[in-house]
């Protein structure tokens, strides 16, 4: 090799390096969060923050945008600078539930959002109040037949995951069940103590507490596997509702066109929070199972359950606007 090649390949390998180093984050970091403080998401985001400021050396801060389902969170990362420096935790229902109940939204995840990483999932359950003569979900099923007046299921919010599973639940059995929207986790499990609804739907962690309390009895979890949280507690497929399953979701994103670079730094400093042991414990608590994994494990969730829910949401004939 001449003098002349071996200084053009040590300029550009300087070049590359330049540039790489230009897309590593640089200056503080925001995680937006869509919710309110004090929830699973505001929690979760802020355990992964203390455990990503040391890896990344710089300070990682979470800010709450609650409002429209989060959707003022998702068009602020769309709007900000593809620097590594605006990030977003969310769950499923803003890449995926979202794009399949509204005809237009303020963002578009396929071309708004760089996925990050795959945080963790968590399970639903149906439950119903103590009092209630079903002791399973086979039993509630041909309650439901004798009592089609009383045939129906609350959840938390119209479009939301819950709503869904009901409808997947009501299609698996072949019933014609009322859906019953409330406006969020505590007034579902209000009503359904107070057995103004005849079941309920929701994560876990928002019923533990009635359950353990004795004042509601869960039949049926909706992953593949039964929750460490209520092991106790049989899966839908297990209680004989072959197909009725999945779960929900938290995920990293950042902005479109975030040098890939800067994607993958992100993408290790949240691994390695995944990994240790005090935030697994915490997360554990919270019902949430850590998860992680690559940018492209994340794209290939995104489109699985796409794929999953689109025609549970067609079948409900729910739109949002």
């Amino acid at each position: 090799m001449t003098k002349l090649m071996k200084h053009l390949v040590l300029l550009a390998t300087a070049l590359l390096l330049a540039a790489a180093a230009q897309a590593q984050v640089d200056k503080p970091v925001r995680i937006l969060v869509g919710f309110a403080p004090g929830g699973s998401a505001d929690i979760a985001a802020r355990l992964l923050a203390e455990r990503m400021a040391g890896e990344l050396k710089q300070p990682v801060i979470v800010e709450n945008k609650p409002g429209a389902g989060a959707r003022i969170a998702a068009e602020m990362l769309k709007n900000a600078a593809p620097d590594g420096s605006t990030l977003m935790l969310a769950p499923i229902v803003v890449p995926v539930l979202a794009p399949l109940v509204f005809s237009k939204l303020p963002y578009n995840p396929s071309t708004d959002f760089a996925p990050v990483a795959h945080v963790a999932n968590f399970q639903f359950g149906l439950s119903v109040n103590a009092s209630h003569p079903a002791k399973n979900m086979q039993e509630l099923l041909a309650w439901f037949k004798a009592n089609p007046a009383q045939a129906n299921f609350g959840s938390p919010a119209p479009g939301s995951l819950p709503h869904f599973f009901g409808v997947m639940i009501a299609t698996g059995a072949g019933l014609d069940l009322v859906h019953v929207p409330f406006n969020g986790g505590g007034p579902l499990m209000n009503a359904l103590v107070g057995n103004q609804v005849s079941s309920g739907i929701d994560t876990l962690v928002d019923q533990i507490e009635m359950v353990r309390g004795g004042k509601i009895r869960m039949l049926a979890t909706s992953a593949a596997t039964r929750s460490p949280l209520l092991p106790e507690v049989p899966t839908f497929a297990e209680s004989g509702l072959k197909g009725v399953e999945g779960t929900s979701w938290f995920a990293v994103y950042a902005p479109a066109k975030t040098p890939a670079a800067t994607i993958q730094q992100i993408n290790a400093a949240v691994n390695k929070a995944l990994a240790t042991p005090e935030l697994r414990e915490r997360f554990g608590k919270l019902g949430l199972e850590p998860t992680g994994g690559s940018p492209a494990d994340l794209a290939a969730i995104m489109k699985r359950d796409s794929e999953r829910w689109a025609p549970v949401v067609k079948a409900s004939g729910f739109r949002a606007d």
